[in-house]
C-alpha cells in the first residue's frame, strides 16, 4: 500500500472516530431542539359510561447530538384525570432519559372520565412538562369531562332548536349567522369556554320560566372557578341582529356580560330582557353601543360597570335593580347607570340621537369610590331624551341640563336590600319590610317581578323584586 493510500485511510478513520464521538456526546445547549409531533392531544370523546381513552405523542431529538431530558413530568401528577407511559415507563413523572441524534420516543396518555361525577368540569385539562438543559416545553392535553353536547367553533344557519336534555358547552365560540334563529328553551344550561364567546348576527330566543330558568355561565365548576368573573367573553348582539328575546335568564361570570351595538332593522326593540339575572361580569354587565334595548324586572349586580349605554340609541328600563358592591375580585369604582350620546369604541368616537327612560328602578353602591351612582353626559347637539321616573338612586349631584327629567325620585336613602355580605360573597336583593322603596312605584303595566309573583298594578315596589 502506498503512503498516499494509508495517509488517505488514516484520514477517513480519525474523521469516522470524530464523528462518533460528536454523535455520542451529549448536547447541553438550551439552544437544542427538541420537536413534538403534537403540541395538544385532544380527548373529544363524548363519554357516555366511565370510559378510557389513549393517545400517544412522539418527542423527537432534533440534533446531531445525544441529548438528555431531564424529567418528563404529568403536571397534575397523581391527582390528574390524565396518566402518562414514557416508552414503558410508567408516570407521572420519568427522569433522566437519553434520546440517540434523531432518535425519539413515545409518550402513550391515557383519559379515565366518570362524566356521572357531578363536580367534574365539562372540560378536562391538564399538561405534560419536558425538560432539557434548562428549558422545559409543553404539551396540552384536554378532553370532555361530564356527559354534554360539546359545539366547538359553530356557525349556526337557519332555524335551531335546543332541548334541555343535556347541557351545552362551548368552546372556541358559537355564532348565530345572519337571518338564523336559536330558541333555547327552559331549564337549559349553557357552559361557555374562556375563549368562547356568543356572537348573534341572526336572533337568539330564550324561554325560561320562573321555575326554570336558562342559565349562561363558565365552564370550570369548581370552586374558585365558579365564581370567578370574566370566565367567559359574553354575549354580543351586532349590527345584523334583529328580534332578541331573553325570558327568565341568569347570565353570569362573563367579561361583558351582554352587548347590543346598532340600532335595530325596524321599531321592534332589537333585544328585549324579561325577568334576567345578569351578574359578576367583569366590565360590564349591559353595554348598549346606539343599540336598543327593552328591560323589566331585571337584576344587574356587582358588575365592573353595570349599565353603560353610549353612542346614543334607545332603551327602556322598568322595574330593574342595578346593585354594586367591592368584593374579592371586582372593586366597585364605576357608576352602575352611565348614559352618554357618546363613546369611544377603540379609536372610533362613535355619537348617536338618544332616548332613554327608567322607570320604577333603583341604582345603588356602596363599599366603593363613587359618589354618584348615576350619570348622564350630552356631548352632541342631536335629539337627547333622558327621563326617570319614581326611581331611587345614589347621587351626590343628581343629572340635569337640557333634555333630562326626573320626577319623583328618591335620593340618597338605602334600599335595605334583604342581605348584603361581601365577605361571604352573598347578596340577596328583595326588599326588606322597611325599605324606601316600598310601593312608591307609578303604575307601569307590569303586572309580575322577578321571582314570577304578582305585582300591584298601582303603587308597585321599587326595583325587580315585589314584597309579598
Amino acid at each position: 500500500m502506498s503512503f498516499m493510500n494509508k495517509l488517505y485511510l488514516l484520514f477517513v478513520s480519525v474523521a469516522l472516530l470524530v464523528l462518533s464521538c460528536r454523535k455520542n456526546a451529549f448536547i447541553t445547549s438550551k439552544d437544542a431542539i427538541v420537536l413534538f409531533s403534537a403540541d395538544t392531544l385532544a380527548f373529544d370523546t363524548v363519554f357516555v359510561t366511565t370510559g378510557s381513552v389513549t393517545q400517544s405523542v412522539k418527542i423527537i431529538n432534533a440534533n446531531n447530538q445525544q441529548l438528555r431530558l431531564t424529567d418528563i413530568r404529568l403536571m397534575g401528577g397523581s391527582q390528574s384525570y390524565f396518566s402518562i407511559n414514557i416508552n414503558g415507563s410508567p408516570g407521572p413523572e420519568v427522569d433522566n432519559i437519553d434520546l440517540a441524534a434523531g432518535d425519539s420516543l413515545y409518550i402513550f396518555v391515557a383519559v379515565a372520565i366518570n362524566p356521572g361525577a357531578a363536580n367534574l368540569p365539562f372540560i378536562v385539562q391538564d399538561s405534560i412538562q419536558v425538560s432539557f438543559n434548562g428549558n422545559q416545553q409543553y404539551i396540552q392535553l384536554q378532553a370532555w369531562g361530564q356527559n354534554a353536547n360539546f359545539l366547538v367553533n359553530q356557525v349556526l344557519k337557519g332555524i335551531n332548536n335546543w332541548n334541555d336534555s343535556l347541557p351545552y358547552v362551548i368552546e372556541g365560540g358559537l355564532q348565530i349567522d345572519t337571518g338564523a334563529t336559536l330558541t333555547i328553551p327552559a331549564g337549559c344550561k349553557i357552559y361557555l369556554h374562556a375563549n368562547a364567546a356568543m356572537l348573534v348576527d341572526g336572533s337568539l330566543q330564550v324561554t325560561g320560566s320562573d321555575s326554570s330558568r336558562v342559565y349562561f355561565l363558565g365552564d370550570r365548576l369548581d370552586a374558585p372557578y365558579n365564581n370567578y368573573p370574566d370566565s367567559w367573553p359574553g354575549i354580543y348582539f351586532r349590527g345584523t341582529s334583529t328580534g332578541n328575546q331573553l325570558q327568565y335568564a341568569v347570565i353570569r361570570n362573563a367579561n361583558q356580560a351582554i352587548v347590543a351595538e346598532s340600532p335595530p332593522a325596524g321599531a321592534v326593540p332589537k333585544l328585549v330582557l324579561q325577568q334576567c339575572i345578569i351578574d359578576n361580569s367583569y366590565t360590564f354587565g349591559i353595554l348598549g353601543v346606539d343599540g336598543s334595548v327593552q328591560a323589566t324586572n331585571c337584576l344587574i349586580s356587582n358588575c365592573g360597570q353595570n349599565i353603560a349605554l353610549g353612542g346614543g340609541g334607545s332603551y327602556q328600563f322598568t322595574q330593574c335593580t342595578a346593585a354594586a358592591y367591592s368584593d374579592n375580585y371586582i372593586v366597585h369604582t364605576s357608576p352602575v347607570l352611565a348614559v352618554a350620546d357618546e363613546i369611544l369604541q377603540g379609536s372610533t368616537i362613535i355619537t348617536g340621537a338618544l332616548q332613554a327612560g327608567f322607570t320604577n328602578c333603583i341604582f345603588w353602591g356602596d363599599y366603593g369610590n363613587v359618589p354618584s351612582e348615576v350619570t348622564v353626559t350630552q356631548q352632541s347637539n342631536l335629539s337627547f331624551a333622558v327621563n326617570f321616573t319614581n326611581c331611587l338612586w345614589k347621587v351626590q349631584t343628581a343629572p340635569s341640563g337640557p333634555g333630562i327629567v326626573a320626577t319623583a325620585m328618591i335620593a340618597n336613602m338605602d334600599p335595605l336590600f334583604d342581605s348584603v355580605n361581601t365577605v361571604s360573597g352573598y347578596y340577596d336583593f328583595h326588599l326588606q319590610a322597611g325599605s324606601p322603596a316600598v310601593g312608591q312605584g307609578a303604575a307601569a303595566g307590569v303586572l309580575i317581578d322577578l321571582d314570577g309573583n304578582p305585582r300591584p298594578g298601582v303603587a308597585p315596589d321599587l326595583g325587580c323584586y315585589q314584597r309579598p
